[in-house]
């Protein structure tokens, strides 16, 4: 672990950490590696320390004691449909699972949510009857999108 992060999220890998670590590295802007253990030159890697969007993580491949549950998740916020789409698209590849609200689980196991900010911002509006509406769409999504909740705003 860097000595600049004080506090690092675990994530408890059976075997496959580190591929994970690389996985979501390659997908958000400011995420690196920084730091892979391995007490055997040749063997898998023990622990691996990454930045995940500024965010500091660890992944431990720990054995199959502990699966991932949905109790813990990632949460992104996303600019714009566009983004939501890329990142849903390439966490769902592979074997990963569609999930409800933008929630999912991607391949490894762990929980995702992928969550725009223009939903945020409809959710939090003073008109509360508006930001029921796009509630109450959201509520029957997977994949958050974007132009629906915005029609559900308006009352269209």
């Amino acid at each position: 672990m860097t000595a600049a992060a004080k506090v690092r999220t675990c994530l408890w890998f059976d075997s496959r950490g580190e591929e994970a670590a690389r996985f979501y590295v390659s997908l958000l802007p400011d995420s690196r590696i920084e730091t892979v253990s391995r007490p055997d030159p040749d063997g898998p890697a023990l622990t691996v320390d990454f930045t995940l969007a500024g965010a500091p993580y660890q992944a431990l491949n720990g054995g199959p004691h502990f699966p991932q549950t949905p109790a813990a998740s990632i949460a992104v916020l996303t600019k714009d449909q566009a983004e939501t789409d890329v990142l849903w698209t390439a966490l769902v590849a592979g074997g990963g699972k569609d999930g409800q609200c933008g929630w999912l689980t991607d391949r490894f196991g762990v929980s995702w949510q992928i969550v725009p900010e223009p939903l945020l911002e409809m959710l939090g509006a003073p008109d509360r009857a508006a930001a029921e509406r796009a509630q109450q769409a959201m509520l029957k999504m997977g994949k958050i999108d974007i132009a629906v909740l915005e029609a559900a705003f308006r009352g269209d």
